[in-house]
């Protein structure tokens, strides 16, 4: 936990073709796992204790999938792998092919990626949100590609490798967030279109050249890599826009956090951007959340797959599925799940999922809007009859 509250994570992840994949597949499955000398099982007692120690807990897992999935091989394992996706999320899907084969190794949400031990990125986000023209995003894009440069000279890091494998790969990650508010503002629906294809190749053609020009300034290689899309989640928040090129998760939620590393809280919250968007005439039902596309599951991948043309690391976005068991997501959505995967895989570096309720603890979850409005700035304490922690209770 950073700071005693805050969820940290690791990744971890295994070849299709391991000898223990199928393991891995299944080692997260915490409702088939009994507590010795108990009728509870782990995710039971997860619901119970958020903190109750759990196999490969704080751990992003994913397959790693090569050539051989590529030429319809891996089948066996990839369809265990659909149908846990669907279930429980995890592991992920890690995409590796041709010249990008051994770039195995990735960060814990993904968006890096690299075959070299010791790797290190220097990471940024552009906020597209806040940008009128595409001229301007230009000069934007220009300035910030140099300033992760000038990072690579100027960061401490921890031990002599690291050093050699950064002066070898000078490898910087020029992200993007408020992708959605982006095209809310236009009024583009949540999926590629010509004015955004206008922009991403400006964001693809300049990161690269301003950042070779300011590597041979300064004397150093030219970066192995230029672009990755981080989830931004903090730093979205901290802007007032949309994380990374994620959706509006949901126009109202409760949020449940920890304080003290013991005491849980809740509170009710409308979106920052969506009630942005709301005050200057948006009607809430217009807004496309995580959770209404959440039943047009390929619109989600298509745009990811999209996007991906203009990125060379890889794009980090959880794309929401209904709860498992239910009528959009259940035993017999596991075949055109698999082939859908199929479809766009080819042109993914990796795919993430999370069907709700999948997980104890689960931090946000959405409700009307028009209940957030009646609670906004109360403060709850979980588990109890809503005792008024703060605010006015009772409103």
């Amino acid at each position: 936990m950073q700071g005693g509250s805050r969820r940290s994570a690791l990744y971890g992840s295994l070849s299709a073709s391991h000898g223990d994949v199928w393991d891995f597949l299944h080692y997260k499955n915490w409702h088939d796992r009994k507590i010795a000398g108990s009728e509870m099982t782990v995710a039971d007692a997860k619901k119970a204790d958020f903190n109750y120690p759990a196999p490969l807990d704080m751990m992003n897992i994913s397959t790693n999938y090569s050539d051989e999935w590529l030429n319809g091989n891996d089948n066996e394992v990839f369809m265990e792998n659909c149908k846990q996706a669907l279930m429980t999320g995890e592991p992920g899907f890690s995409f590796n092919f041709g010249a990008q084969k051994n770039e195995t190794l990735r960060n814990a949400c993904c968006e890096i990626l690299s075959e070299s031990d010791s790797d290190v990125c220097n990471l940024g986000s552009v906020n597209l949100a806040n940008i009128d023209t595409v001229e301007e995003f230009k000069d934007v894009v220009h300035l910030a590609s140099k300033f992760l440069v000038c990072g690579l000279i100027r960061a401490h890091l921890p031990y002599e490798k690291v050093e050699r494998v950064r002066q070898q790969n000078s490898r910087i990650g020029l992200g993007l967030m408020g992708l959605h508010e982006w095209l809310l503002k236009r009024g583009h629906r949540y999926e590629m279109n010509d004015e955004l294809k206008k922009w991403m190749k400006v964001y693809e053609s300049e990161s690269t050249r301003s950042a070779n020009e300011h590597c041979e300034r300064l004397f150093l290689n030219r970066p192995k890599g230029y672009r990755a899309i981080a989830p931004t989640g903090t730093i979205s928040i901290l802007a007032g826009t949309t994380s990374g090129v994620e959706p509006v998760h949901s126009v109202a939620y409760r949020r449940r956090y920890l304080t003290d590393g013991t005491r849980w809280k809740y509170q009710f919250v409308v979106d920052g951007t969506a009630n942005y968007l709301i005050e200057r005439g948006v009607k809430p039902a217009d807004i496309e959340s995580a959770v209404d596309l959440a039943e047009d599951v390929e619109r989600r991948i298509k745009f990811q797959y999209e996007l991906q043309k203009y990125v060379d690391h890889a794009i980090s976005s959880t794309i929401n599925l209904p709860e498992y068991g239910t009528d959009l997501n259940n035993d017999s959505h596991v075949e055109p799940f698999s082939k859908l995967l199929r479809k766009y895989g080819g042109g993914l570096r990796g795919l993430t999922f999370y069907p709700s309720g999948s997980r104890g603890g689960q931090p946000i979850n959405p409700v009307p809007y028009e209940e957030a409005i009646t609670k906004r700035g109360i403060i709850f304490e979980d588990n109890s009859e809503e005792q008024c922690l703060s605010g006015v209770c009772g409103i």
